[in-house]
């Protein structure tokens, strides 16, 4: 049963760690192989059909691969699609297998926790798998949300950590917090901008310039800060209208338009590689990043988890690759 239970975290944990494929992108691309159509597939899925499209695409540049060959009306798939779909559809029958078990598992303790995935790639898999080592007999729900979502959650006494900008400590009436890291401001930009001739960027070069970024129902303190941290520099970001809803959307945005950026170095471990990212200089004020567990009653197995996570955080190895 534990067996099972760590199978579905780490696939649900490792799947992401590839630049910024996700389980659900497996699950897209497997519906509308099984349903020869987009337009069937987004109906069963409850997506637009434009939207199930931007998906699969984007498995297809994270893979680097064809896998689907689109007509005027029908698709089919590639060689490589065809093959591509019996592996998919052996994940996920595995994962839906696991998932079952855990659902009639005993009930047991749980400990919920509430992440950006953005800010905590590099760290959240060594963590799972050491906390479960330690703690076999604890469900560990683990859910990357968005940050509005978080809040939400921790009003509804619905979740026992979440793991997100400090700045929007004021959501999270009766928690304390704890801080895990300060993450660097750095620019994510399509290769074929022209501003990746340069080393470094120097923020003044944002002026006039056109940006992208997440929406603000999403992610509500992404403007803000991005606000605060250019105004010293003179530099009042001009955003486009088009906003992303999460960060593999705001990829393929950025992608598709040679368009740019300003997101923390916590991205760098899912960067697809048809972008890059360039540091400022001089640097931008740091995001800090914190753990808010409710100050009465907290979830008892949470003193463990956040110790496991801040011994990561903090091993000098990882230290010295983040500064580099």
């Amino acid at each position: 049963m534990a067996n099972a239970m760590f199978l579905v975290l780490l696939i649900l944990l490792v799947i992401p760690m590839v630049g910024f494929m996700e389980l659900r992108h497996l699950r897209y691309f497997a519906a509308v192989a099984a349903h020869g159509s987009f337009s069937r597939a987004a109906k069963q899925l409850h997506l637009t059909q434009p939207a199930l499209s931007r998906q699969v695409k984007s498995l297809e540049d994270e893979i680097g691969v064809a896998l689907i060959v689109r007509g005027q009306n029908t698709i089919s798939l590639t060689s490589a699609g065809e093959d591509f779909y019996e592996e998919a559809k052996d994940i996920l029958a595995r994962v839906d297998v696991a998932v079952r078990r855990i659902k009639t598992r005993p009930q047991g303790e749980t400990l919920r926790i509430g992440y950006v995935h953005s800010l905590t790639a590099a760290v959240m898999p060594t963590v799972l798998k050491r906390f479960q080592s330690y703690n076999q007999n604890v469900f560990l729900e683990l859910t990357d949300l968005t940050t509005h979502a978080m809040c939400q959650k921790a009003a509804a006494g619905e979740i026992d950590m979440a793991i997100l900008p400090k700045s929007l400590e004021s959501n999270f009436k009766g928690f304390q917090w704890v801080e895990l890291q300060r993450l660097a401001p750095v620019l994510v930009m399509s290769k074929k901008n022209p501003l990746t001739k340069l080393s470094k960027i120097h923020p003044e070069k944002l002026r006039d310039k056109m940006l992208l970024g997440l929406g603000a129902d999403k992610y509500p303190e992404y403007v803000p800060r991005l606000n605060a941290i250019l105004k010293p520099f003179g530099v009042k970001p001009q955003l486009s209208n088009h906003t992303s809803e999460d960060i593999a959307a705001l990829f393929i945005a950025i992608e598709a338009r040679a368009g740019m950026a300003v997101l923390t170095e916590g991205v760098l471990p899912m960067l697809p590689a048809t972008l890059t990212v360039r540091r400022f200089s001089p640097e931008l004020a740091p995001l800090l990043i914190a753990a808010a567990m409710p100050a009465l009653r907290p979830n008892p197995h949470s003193e463990a988890f956040l110790k496991l996570l801040l011994e990561e955080l903090n091993k000098p190895s990882r230290r010295k690759r983040i500064a580099s």
